[in-house]
């Protein structure tokens, strides 16, 4: 529901729109001065503002001034008697986006309001595009069937109607820009927009401007007022890839904006209301980060309310398969290479792989594997795989890495055989492994089997 600020002295014209444009669908603000009018442009997350010329205290003009400087992308439609037409015409010039005269026409004020905010949409959403190529025809699809899989689609489904930030872990290449996309859409912010940011490809400097926006002259080369990406979202999901990458600085500023929903722009001095979710991810041990005092305890725990770890592929092999045939699809069609298969050889070596680079080092190799194959079928050959190790065992990394996994590939392994032996009952898989039930069951969920 958006939010119109109505800034009118007149008792009885400003009930008569409140009660208009409430059953419209429209939440209303009403301010009975310019004063109060500006106050409450700093303060609140109007998303046009209506506004009468002749005000006590300020008049129209310093109101449109004020919601310019404060939200420049909120429109602002004036309101004047037939006598002052001239002064409305000078507020356009200082970037209202209409003006109506009175007495009203409603059925026209509810069309400029009604164009005005779609105006604002679309030009929010192409400053956004110019930053999202790379957000494809058609949304990417969780892919798997997995029960460790299942276990994080099911947390997904319970948190996104809520507003609780989440934190996204796992490891690099495991998909978590996906499943923050499917939280935003499977949450009531869907119809606004998703905003990703990777926190460890811009630098520093630059990533404060494109979290909160800066004012002309904030900087060299600030030659206008730029809202940030955390504004441009307003209503939508901001997605915080790699957040631990972030500097500690940044790092106090996104708390601020977590618990008081404002920001501040770079070289501002007034804040800015904000109501965005945020969704942040990280593929480093945050704990370990801050005790290292690279990461900020109360940013941790702030943004620690409901962490979900994604899995790695090698966790959940059950799912290449199906994975494999999706990559197969799509690269058919775009590489116009239909009608291939992929070879038992072949597809024994991919469900053996370690696949350090998780389902975007898969998705990788199935593309150079369709463009290299000549036949029918996808050989060995054509995947140009390193040989690998026995199945979840890595041969890169230090010792104690390679140990740790190669004893994680042969847990999982002798608890799936015992789970078998057992016929799925965990008390009987417990005592064939000689473990307790609660450390069989710690294990079972560590490992997604």
């Amino acid at each position: 529901m958006e939010t119109i600020l109505i800034v009118e002295d007149k008792e009885s014209m400003a009930r008569m729109l409140k009660e208009t444009l409430e059953l419209e669908g429209y939440s209303v603000e009403i301010a009975v001065d310019g004063a109060e009018g500006i106050r409450k442009i700093k303060e609140g997350r109007a998303a046009l503002v209506l506004t009468d010329l002749k005000l006590p205290r300020k008049d129209g003009l310093a109101v449109l001034k004020a919601s310019k400087e404060a939200s420049p992308l909120t429109p602002v439609i004036v309101m004047t008697a037939h006598g002052s037409v001239e002064t409305a015409v000078r507020a356009m010039k200082l970037g209202a986006v209409d003006f109506i005269t009175k007495p009203l026409d409603m059925d026209y004020l509810l069309l400029l309001m009604d164009r005005s905010l779609k105006n604002r949409r679309l030009v929010t959403e192409n400053i956004l595009l110019k930053d999202a190529l790379s957000n494809r025809l058609g949304r990417p699809v969780i892919i798997g069937k997995s029960p460790a899989i299942r276990d994080v689609a099911a947390q997904i489904r319970k948190v996104a109607p809520a507003k609780t930030t989440v934190l996204l872990l796992g490891e690099s290449g495991t998909g978590k820009e996906l499943f923050a996309r499917a939280i935003h859409d499977l949450s009531p912010r869907k119809d606004h927009p998703f905003v990703a940011i990777n926190c460890a490809a811009i630098p520093r400097e630059l990533l404060e401007s494109e979290l909160f926006g800066h004012e002309k002259g904030a900087f060299t080369g600030a030659g206008e007022r730029k809202p940030g990406k955390l504004e441009l979202a307003e209503k939508g999901t901001v997605f915080l890839d790699e957040i631990g990458e972030m500097d500690m600085a940044l790092q106090a500023k996104i708390l601020r904006a977590l618990q008081e929903e404002e920001i501040e722009r770079v070289g501002g001095t007034s804040p800015v209301r904000t109501d965005v979710r945020i969704i942040a991810a990280s593929n480093r041990d945050l704990e370990e980060a801050m005790g290292k005092n690279t990461f900020r305890e109360d940013l941790f725990y702030r943004l620690n309310v409901l962490p979900i770890t994604i899995p790695p592929l090698r966790e959940r092999r059950e799912d290449i398969p199906v994975l494999i045939e999706h990559f197969m699809e799509k690269y058919s069609a775009e590489l116009n290479a239909g009608g291939k298969s992929i070879s038992p050889e072949a597809m024994k070596v991919l469900t053996d792989y370690f696949w350090k680079g998780n389902v975007r080092e898969l998705e990788n190799v199935i593309e150079r594997a369709m463009i290299l194959c000549d036949g029918d079928s996808i050989t060995p050959r054509e995947l140009r795989l390193a040989p690998s190790a026995p199945a979840g065992i890595p041969l890169e990394g230090t010792l104690d890495e390679v140990a740790k996994a190669a004893l994680r590939a042969a847990e999982t392994k002798r608890i799936r055989k015992a789970l078998e032996d057992a016929g799925g009952n965990k008390t009987r898989a417990a005592e064939l492994l000689k473990v307790s039930y609660k450390t069989l069951l710690t294990k079972i969920k560590e490992y997604g089997i």
